[in-house]
């Protein structure tokens, strides 16, 4: 396969290494592109999109398949006519030697749609979509608020999703790239529009190890 990535495409986007050694260049990127649009399109599509033929498509195609690099195929939907119309942020801070237990208590709540551990105020952040508000409130007040591990939870209303894409790629960065601007004086100010990090607590650190 890395010698079929290799004779590819050729770009701007440098190659990296991924998965059983497949190097994934431009022609990769472009294939991904065009699966980001529509998953479901045929081979011969592809083909014609990316400007290969059809025999390179689907190599390439199976190799990121293989590679690992395309997980899986799925289904977008309308959560509004699905009837998830209230989407919360639910942000949690758990008691730190109760990890295991807070992640064993979450995977058995199916309407979780996401839950990603945090640095800053809070340890983790998990995203709901409910069919009104008094569900959301009573998932934090009746099960979350109801675990042992979970300290304390703050929860966020998304009054409308401006963006939302299937996945982003390095060479989306390389064409939205602005002209560089003449470097700022150190200060110890944090510039409109900049963010601080805060290290993440040491319970959080042996999540990561243990997932």
């Amino acid at each position: 396969m890395s010698e079929i990535s290799r004779n590819g495409g050729s770009g701007g986007v440098q190659p990296g290494r991924i998965g059983i050694g497949l190097e994934l260049d431009s022609t990769h990127m472009k294939i991904l592109q065009v699966l980001r649009e529509n998953g479901r399109i045929s081979v011969a599509a592809l083909a014609e999109r990316v400007g290969i033929s059809r025999a390179n498509a689907y190599t390439r195609f199976e190799a990121l398949r293989a590679d690992g690099t395309i997980k899986r195929f799925t289904a977008e939907i309308d959560h509004v006519r699905a009837g998830l119309g209230i989407t919360a942020l639910i942000f949690v801070t758990v008691r730190q030697q109760m990890w295991k237990q807070f992640r064993a208590e979450l995977a058995r709540m199916p309407e979780v749609e996401y839950c990603a551990i945090t640095t800053g105020q809070h340890d983790a952040m998990i995203q709901v979509r409910m069919s009104d508000v008094a569900e959301v409130h009573t998932m934090v007040t009746d099960r979350l608020a109801n675990i042992p591990a979970v300290k304390a939870t703050e929860t966020v209303f998304i009054l409308d999703e401006v963006l939302r894409r299937p996945y982003v790629l390095p060479s989306d960065r390389e064409k939205a790239r602005p002209a560089r601007r003449p470097a700022q004086e150190a200060t110890n100010d944090v510039p409109l529009g900049k963010m601080r990090f805060v290290g993440a607590a040491e319970g959080r650190a042996a999540l990561q190890k243990d997932s």
